[in-house]
């Protein structure tokens, strides 16, 4: 456990920070994130605002940050669907721990949040995602939150002439 780790939800001003570490995350490891890092660069910090879910009524959208000695070491996001017959599925998005806080409990503290703040959403009743089928770590991870597996995409990434799958999981609130 990191001493001090605070998760709050992300404000506009931590728009920046946030960038930041997605751009180095997406850079050290291309095959976890289905978003390419040559275009995220290009991106401002305020092209992530919509991930705060401010626009948007009845909760179930939001972007969680980890906090360390006010320095940002993590995030997960979940996006509400918007479609009337779908808006009880939320899903997680973006789960990404700095290097130098792994093994310490943020990723698991991210989950917990999440999951936690998404039953609190009246009407939220499912969340889903997706992870690379050889993060091994990860899926272990959602498992022991409640997530099962309810089917793969194969060649779901493709990095150059390699291809990647995407397990798919979802967790009934």
């Amino acid at each position: 456990m990191i001493e001090g780790l605070t998760i709050r939800p992300l404000v506009i001003t931590d728009l920046p920070d946030y960038k930041q570490m997605r751009d180095e995350m997406l850079l050290a490891h291309p095959d976890a994130f289905t978003s390419d890092p040559a275009a995220e660069k290009k991106k401002e910090p305020a092209d992530y605002l919509h991930r705060l879910g401010t626009d948007r009524r009845g909760g179930g959208h939001f972007l969680l940050g980890a906090w360390s000695d006010m320095h940002i070491v993590g995030a997960i996001g979940c996006e509400r669907e918007l479609r009337l017959k779908v808006q009880h599925i939320g899903h997680v998005i973006g789960m990404m721990v700095r290097p130098e806080a792994r093994g310490h409990g943020v990723g698991r503290d991210l989950l917990d949040t999440c999951i936690a703040e998404a039953r609190r959403t009246p009407g939220l009743e499912m969340l889903t995602l997706t992870v690379t089928t050889g993060n091994t770590a990860a899926i272990r991870l959602y498992e022991s939150s409640g997530f099962v597996a309810y089917g793969s995409l194969p060649r779901a990434l493709k990095l150059g002439s390699t291809y990647h799958s995407k397990l798919h999981m979802a967790l009934t609130l």
